[in-house]
Parts: structure tokens; C-alpha cells; sequence
């Protein structure tokens, strides 16, 4: 089996689910360009724990981990299989550390199905979510990274899910198309670490528009699992769905191995077409 390739997608809001726009026709794009995955392994912002684990039960239940949303998105279904075997294989991968098999908890939550909805519409490829130990500092997660690279030889496609940039106290709902010039300063930093040297991505702490990009870390730790597995490959990512909405989200993402560029082709010009913000007041979200 074929090595295959890596990813960081920049999620976003949950009705990019329902959404056509030019970041989810890129996401489209990078499925349709990939060979076909034996398993999806999903590592989401939305699940951040106090403990490495990862979901090990046959059919993984979906999570509308969110509120204030319309309707139809919480009656939205993504009825992927799980895989108890894979689920073991990740956690042999890591031994030493240890890594709960969880068999009736978590499930499948927004931040890996509203991607997964477009990667792979039809459902049919089993996903596995590993949580994001939240006592752990960044090293930890980027060398975590670094010891799945075996699963890609397996036929296991490994998929963060976050934002590099993700503020929600500073978001501004009704400018879809405004990117505040810290938030691009962050956004291009760490583009530039991610296509030169993706190891400094576990340093960007010290970077000085790092505290208001990343108030809190769950949504830009998915990035350093990519960034490990570059290193372990001895490669560069490279950067696609790029951009900065609603002033301070990030969704650019990074892609690590041969995934056809056609997934930075399918980008369209002009802003991406987000929620109603009457539907969605931004007390009253989780972007």
C-alpha cells in the first residue's frame, strides 16, 4: 500500500458543513486527490481532554458539540464506521505513552465531521478521533505526531482539524472577507515555518501575535501533529485553502505528502459564504 499523505484543514464554522463556499470546494478537491484512505485518522479540535485516547468502537456516535445553530445542522448525519483495529494499531503506535481505548464515550464531533462531509461525502471510509491531551505543552503533541508516521505506511490517512488563527472574542461576524493584520502576520509565519521547517512550528509560542491568535491552544495543537509528521518524513508541507475570515479565524491549511494540487485549484475568488449572523450571534456560537 502507497504512503499516504497528511493533512491540517482549517475548519472553521460548523455551517461550512452545509456550505458551498471556496474553502469547502477546496476540501472537495483534496479527497477527490487522495487515494483512497483504509482509515481516516481524525484529531479535532473539539475533543480536548485531560488524557490521550482514541475511539474504539465499531460505530462511532455523531456529536453536535455546539448550540445556536439552525436546525438542520444538528439534524445533520455523518454515519462513518469506527475501526477497533485501527484504533489499536494507534495506540501501539505511541507505546510508551499511554493511549485509552475509548469504546462508549466520545464519538465523532463537528470539528471532524463538518470537514469529513466534503472529504469524503459518502460516509464509507472509517474514522478514528484521537483527543488532544490537555495538560500536554506543544513538544508533546508535535513528537506525537512524529510516532504515527508508521500509519501512514498502513493506509491511514491522519487529519487535523483546528485553525491556526482562532480569537471568537474579537470575531466579527458581519465582515466575512476582514482579516485583521495580526491575525495575517501569525497566518503567514507560520506558513512560512510549515513550507521551510516545520519543526519551528512547536516554537511559535514566542512569536508576539501568538497570545491573541491563539487565546487558547485546542484549535491550533491539530497543526503540530502535521508538523511532527513532517519532520518524520524529512519534508516541507505545503499550504492550500488559504485565508483569514471574519477577522480573526484562520483557514489555511497544510497538506503533507502527493495529494494532488487540485485542491488549491478549486479555490473561487471572493470571500467565503459563512452563516446568516442573525442566525448565529457570536455569543452564542462555537465557531
Amino acid at each position: 500500500m502507497s504512503r499516504m499523505p497528511a493533512a491540517f484543514i482549517g475548519h472553521g464554522s460548523p455551517m461550512n458543513t452545509l456550505e458551498t463556499n471556496r474553502f469547502t470546494s477546496a476540501w472537495r478537491a483534496f479527497g477527490a486527490s487522495v487515494p483512497r484512505p483504509r482509515a481516516v485518522l481524525a484529531i479535532s479540535a473539539h475533543w480536548y481532554i485531560n488524557g490521550t485516547a482514541v475511539t474504539a468502537m465499531p460505530q462511532p456516535r455523531v456529536i453536535h458539540d455546539f448550540f445556536g445553530f439552525p436546525p438542520r445542522l444538528f439534524e445533520f448525519q455523518y454515519p462513518a464506521p469506527g475501526s477497533p483495529e485501527v484504533a489499536a494499531e494507534v495506540a501501539e503506535t505511541l507505546e510508551p505513552e499511554y493511549v485509552g481505548l475509548d469504546r462508549d464515550s466520545w464519538g465523532v464531533d463537528h470539528g471532524s465531521w463538518s470537514v469529513l462531509a466534503h472529504v469524503f461525502p459518502a460516509a464509507d471510509i472509517p474514522v478514528v478521533q484521537l483527543s488532544i491531551h490537555a495538560a500536554k505543552p506543544a513538544q508533546y503533541h508535535f513528537e506525537l505526531g512524529r510516532r504515527l508516521a508508521p500509519l501512514r505506511e498502513r493506509g491511514v490517512l491522519i487529519l487535523g482539524s483546528g485553525n491556526v488563527v482562532h480569537n471568537l472574542r474579537l470575531i466579527q461576524f458581519r465582515q466575512p472577507a476582514l482579516a485583521f493584520d495580526w491575525a495575517e502576520r501569525f497566518d503567514a509565519a507560520v506558513k512560512d515555518t510549515m513550507t521551510r521547517e516545520p519543526a519551528g512550528v512547536a516554537r511559535m509560542e514566542s512569536h508576539p501575535d501568538y497570545a491573541r491568535s491563539v487565546p487558547t491552544p485546542e484549535h491550533w495543537l491539530p497543526l503540530l501533529y502535521l508538523a511532527g509528521l513532517c519532520d518524520a518524513a524529512g519534508e516541507r508541507a505545503r499550504a492550500w485553502a488559504e485565508g483569514c475570515t471574519m477577522g480573526s479565524i484562520s483557514m489555511t491549511s497544510y497538506v503533507l505528502g502527493d495529494a494532488s494540487p487540485a485542491a488549491a485549484s478549486a479555490l473561487s475568488e471572493g470571500a467565503a459564504s459563512l452563516p446568516d449572523p442573525d442566525l448565529v450571534p457570536p455569543e452564542a456560537t462555537n465557531t
